[in-house]
């Protein structure tokens, strides 16, 4: 993670090392730059954000977080994601994602369907029309205003995954507005295998199962993920149809994953670790 204030000027800048085994080195950095390193037993996605928060300058009104996999995709991504916030009831922003050179069809696809080359600002008032969607938000490319951020509580430390989608929600019922810039842009993608997104899947229902207020709030993921199944047939057919019978197998995978995430409060502790992605959060 990496939180910024300006882009052309001078800013300051927070690495969040997690104990890395990249071979990643960090002896060259830009001026006004530190690294923060924690034990990769007290990463979480929501906590860790906080400690980056905490070493804020008390000056800075935005931030930006970046996981390390996002590539800026030109030199003015972050000024363009941030001018937004010249608009006082924009609580936070994120760019378009663009897949990777080596993006599968179906990764490329996840990320055309995600994010459109339409700019939009979401407020509370679209909560029946989008549902869940209205608080989409992704923390590989986000961000934030600061006091906006405090204000909410700053992101939740006890969420298996989803402290972007949690804020955002906090944000829209604050009556604030999300922002998605979509001339700001990143190259990320995942070209996940099938177990991988059984995995991914897995913690989403246990995020949705722990958090019943968001789907209260918002209502519930179903008539999503049909759409987005709809989309990558459309998709697949047109530009890689070969992809279709194992797009099938793993949206199948995806949803028995969801599935059982959401009724994890039936499972054993062990089993619940053997199927997450982020096991660390069962320690």
């Amino acid at each position: 993670m990496c939180a910024v204030q300006r882009q052309k000027s001078h800013f300051p800048g927070l690495i969040l090392d997690s104990e890395s085994n990249d071979g990643t080195e960090f002896n060259n950095l830009p001026y006004g730059w530190q690294v923060l390193r924690i034990a990769k037993e007290d990463f979480s996605h929501g906590g860790t954000r906080n400690i980056g928060l905490q070493h804020v300058p008390a000056n800075v009104e935005v931030v930006i977080l970046m996981t390390q996999d996002a590539l800026l995709a030109s030199p003015d991504a972050l000024d363009c994601l941030i001018s937004v916030f010249d608009d006082k009831t924009v609580a936070c922003a994120y760019g378009r994602q663009l897949p990777h050179f080596d993006a599968s069809p179906v990764a490329a696809h996840a990320r055309v369907f995600n994010y459109s080359k339409d700019s939009r600002t979401v407020s509370i008032d679209h909560q029946f029309q989008l549902g869940l969607k209205a608080c989409f938000l992704s923390n590989s490319f986000a961000a934030y205003r600061v006091s906006d951020l405090v204000a909410v509580g700053g992101f939740p430390s006890d969420v298996i995954l989803g402290e972007d989608m949690s804020v955002a929600a906090r944000f829209l019922l604050a009556g604030k507005r999300i922002a998605y810039v979509a001339n700001s842009s990143v190259y990320h993608s995942h070209n996940y295998t099938i177990a991988q997104e059984f995995r991914r899947y897995f913690d989403i229902g246990v995020f949705h199962a722990r958090n019943p207020w968001l789907l209260q709030a918002f209502g519930g993921s179903g008539g999503e993920g049909i759409r987005y199944v709809c989309s990558e047939l459309k998709y697949l057919w047109k530009y890689a149809p070969a992809w279709i019978p194992l797009a099938e197998v793993r949206n199948l995978f995806k949803w028995l994953g969801y599935k059982i995430g959401c009724i994890e409060s039936l499972c054993p502790l062990f089993l619940k670790r053997w199927l997450s992605m982020n096991k660390g959060f069962w320690s």
